[in-house]
């Protein structure tokens, strides 16, 4: 009589982000990923090439439409954040506007948090009155916002935590909104990342990634990632093909490799940005630290509950405003002026010049900023030589 087999427990994130997508177990294969670096691929026949066109088959034609080195990049992602399938893309803005555009149309109306990555609220902003797609905000505590809904309402998009200012939006109410109204809910993870929340888990349709920043993490590579159902995931992929947002072979073997040390990364950044964050929170000249892991920050309590850190990402407001900003940004030895984040390397960058450019004053008060405000993040060099960069940065 056969023993019953014990219940596989759920690999941790560390085992997922090396094994997932490469399984090699026995096949004398190489440990390294191989990169798939062609444009197209050759079928065996014709029958095998009609097959395809009729979407009878999954074989490589065209690295636009799909890759082997792309392929493991999405597996990996998709097993990190515990969905069905996952598409990678050239950059994060090439799968925020694929994903919206995957589920919106002309005459549409979606409802985002007001506080979003620049590039992200331009978009709306600029882009979707265009193709005649209404966008209504709300506040990142979603005070409100039932009454934003009208019969056009297709889609809830929501940050958390939110760029620059580290805001969280609660995601069990937000996931709530959303089947209440029957709404498709995206999630941009990018600050998080898979390690400290699983947005697909709580009933999420969406998660969006700007895939240069953690889950690539050596500021290296441009790349952006969507998960979901297989379902959604295709309708997202048919977006990437026809508007030409895919990732190239080279970019997704940088993805994965970065993938691999992802939870390591993550979890020491976490570390020495709660010091950091300490630090400026004491400091006379700095007026305010957003940071959620401070008993300071409105959504701390919230971050505790809803995340399994509080994240590598802080902002802080001087007290003397920009040119005090300006003056700390270009005295830094240790924290690079850089936009991005994410990466191995600690940077300062000041948001009314980067994420955040090209916004009013009306807007960047929405969005949380100030224009004293100092984005920083937090890599993984030595946390007391970073609280000495600030130290004389400071001075």
């Amino acid at each position: 009589m056969k023993k019953s087999k014990k219940t596989v427990k759920r690999a941790g994130d560390a085992t997922l982000a090396i094994h997932a997508g490469q399984e090699k177990f026995g096949i004398g294969a190489s440990v390294g990923v191989e990169i798939a670096r062609t444009a197209n691929f050759t079928f065996a026949n014709t029958e095998e090439m009609k097959r395809w066109a009729q979407g009878k088959s999954s074989a490589y034609i065209y690295t636009r439409y799909g890759n082997p080195t792309l392929t493991i990049a999405e597996k990996k992602l998709a097993a990190l954040e515990g969905a069905e399938a996952a598409v990678v893309t050239a950059s994060g803005m090439a799968a925020i506007s694929s994903a919206l555009l995957s589920v919106l149309k002309a005459g549409d109306e979606v409802i985002a948090t007001r506080q979003v990555y620049g590039g992200t609220y331009r978009l709306m902003r600029d882009v979707f009155p265009r193709m005649a797609i209404v966008v209504r905000h709300v506040e990142s505590d979603l005070a409100g916002i039932e009454r934003l809904i009208t019969p056009r309402t297709k889609a809830l998009y929501i940050e958390t935590p939110t760029n620059p200012t580290l805001r969280l939006v609660d995601l069990k109410k937000a996931i709530a909104f959303a089947k209440e109204w029957d709404l498709i809910s995206l999630i941009d993870n990018t600050f998080a990342s898979p390690v400290l929340q699983k947005p697909i888990e709580m009933g999420f349709d969406i998660v969006l990634h700007s895939a240069t920043k953690y889950l690539a993490g050596h500021s290296d590579v441009i790349a952006g990632a969507a998960a979901g159902s297989h379902a959604r995931m295709e309708k997202v992929r048919d977006l990437i093909i026809y508007l030409g947002g895919s990732m190239d072979p080279e970019a997704a073997f940088l993805l994965i490799r970065g993938m691999k040390t992802l939870e390591l990364r993550v979890l020491r950044q976490c570390a020495t940005a709660m010091i950091v964050a300490r630090y400026l929170a004491k400091h006379p000249k700095v007026a305010r630290v957003h940071y959620p892991g401070l008993p300071s920050h409105p959504d701390h309590l919230l971050a505790k509950r809803q995340m399994r850190g509080f994240g590598a990402m802080l902002a802080f407001d001087l007290k003397d405003g920009l040119s005090a900003a300006r003056h700390f940004c270009d005295r830094t030895r240790i924290f690079l002026l850089a936009a991005s984040l994410g990466g191995a390397e600690s940077l300062v960058v000041l948001p009314i010049y980067s994420s955040h450019y090209n916004m009013s004053l009306q807007e960047l008060r929405g969005a949380g900023v100030e224009p004293g405000t100092v984005r920083v993040s937090v890599g993984l060099e030595d946390p007391e030589n970073l609280l000495e960069d600030l130290r004389q940065a400071l001075a």
